[in-house]
């Protein structure tokens, strides 16, 4: 399995203006393969990387980028153009690539070489051809049978650097399992950040401190004269806030999905046009803000780690349609029935046994039938179960608390 590990480098000045020269360079090298493309549009990536060997005779400077790196260079460009090319083919209406101005373009790859991890007097160091030995923090341990197949180094608009590791380990992943005894549906939101089948209702993390010191600090960049001193320690200061906020909401997404695959050995979820909602009209900033297609992407590779069935539906009806006739249900509950029911429809033959499949199915909405009934939200049927979770509630806040717990 592929894996990508990151991990903070803390290069010393001269180090740091090493890098920075390096990503410079590499993006002076993608502009001019651009400027080719535009002139030779029959050209491909293969034969443009044969090119860079006459390159570096004139441009001295590229004797001091590895070889691999300026490669990778090449080929982002061509996948770049491949990725245009394809929106084009789907309808999208979309223009050339363009020039990278500087700060446009952060980071450079080494692939196969020119890399290696050292540990000095008891110190992790990422060791890189023509650049040096570099101090990283080494949090996590790699796993005993990786291979690292290449390294990104990357500077974030907050001016740190991190390195990603892309390994590669020789254990295939966890064969699925023949039966499915633990299934469930999710229905996602943006109070309820995901509501569950097994009636199970998380809110959505409160980021309202985050977001307000962003804006000040948005409006305090505002008021600076662009390309000062001032603006640019500002604009660090935006960058930090912005840090701040990507990194609490992927630290909720990383757990909610870490619990759910491990939880369940099949999970169905909405197959969601995540990017369209975020263009409709109204509470966009909020669906934006959610990441749904960043926590269905989570969920997915962790659940092929974890040897789940990952299960994505059509996600049309399942808050209107009933889950089952004569009971009345919160819209969200009534809505994992439908995408646990869709699911287990849609894996089929993925499970050799098809009993089993059945019980996982019938299991949950029993329980609930058998509930008392109670007055529901926005379905029109006759449902309930008398466990659904109000936001806000305290037992909503322990069962928080308890699914996003490692």
């Amino acid at each position: 399995m592929n894996y990508n590990y990151r991990y903070r480098l803390n290069p010393f000045d001269d180090l740091r203006k090493r890098l920075a020269w390096t990503v410079d360079t590499c993006r002076q090298v993608y502009n001019h393969f651009l400027h080719r493309l535009n002139r030779h549009d029959d050209t491909s990536a293969y034969s443009e990387q044969k090119r860079l060997p006459d390159l570096k005779k004139w441009w001295s400077d590229l004797r001091d980028v590895h070889s691999k790196v300026l490669q990778k260079v090449v080929q982002r460009l061509y996948d770049n153009l491949s990725t245009l090319n394809a929106r084009k083919e789907n309808g999208y209406n979309v223009g050339k690539l363009k020039w990278k101005a500087p700060g446009e373009y952060q980071s450079f790859t080494y692939s196969q070489s020119g890399f290696k991890l050292k540990n000095t007097s008891g110190r992790t160091q990422l060791w890189l051809s023509k650049i040096g030995d570099i101090p990283l923090t080494f949090h996590r341990d790699l796993p005993d049978d990786a291979i690292i197949k290449t390294v990104t180094v990357k500077r974030e608009p907050t001016g740190k650097w991190y390195a990603i590791l892309g390994v590669e380990t020789l254990d295939d992943p966890p064969e699925k399992p023949d039966e499915v005894t633990d299934a469930v549906g999710i229905d996602v939101g943006i109070l309820k950040y995901v509501h569950d089948s097994d009636d199970l209702a998380v809110e959505s993390p409160d980021l309202s401190d985050e977001r307000e010191r962003l804006e000040r600090a948005q409006r305090n960049l505002s008021r600076k004269e662009h390309g000062s001193n001032n603006w640019e320690e500002q604009r660090k200061t935006v960058a930090r806030r912005h840090a701040d906020l990507k990194r609490k909401r992927r630290d909720f997404l990383h757990k909610l999905s870490a619990y759910y695959a491990r939880e369940y050995n099949l999970v169905a979820v909405e197959d969601l046009d995540a990017k369209g909602l975020v263009e409709l009209p109204g509470n966009s900033r909020n669906r934006a803000g959610a990441s749904w297609g960043t926590f269905l992407r989570i969920l997915e590779y962790k659940c092929k780690r974890e040897g789940t069935y990952f299960v994505a539906v059509d996600p049309r009806g399942t808050t209107k349609e009933c889950a089952s006739c004569g009971f009345e249900a919160d819209r969200d509950a009534n809505a994992s029935w439908n995408i646990l029911s869709r699911g287990l429809d849609k894996v089929g033959t993925g499970c050799p046994e098809s009993p089993p499949v059945e019980t996982a199915l019938l299991r949950e909405p029993l329980r609930f039938l058998q509930s008392a009934f109670v007055e529901g939200t926005s379905t029109g049927c006759q449902t309930k179960s008398d466990n659904v979770v109000e936001t806000g509630s305290p037992t909503l806040k322990e069962r928080t608390a308890s699914a996003v717990s490692e």
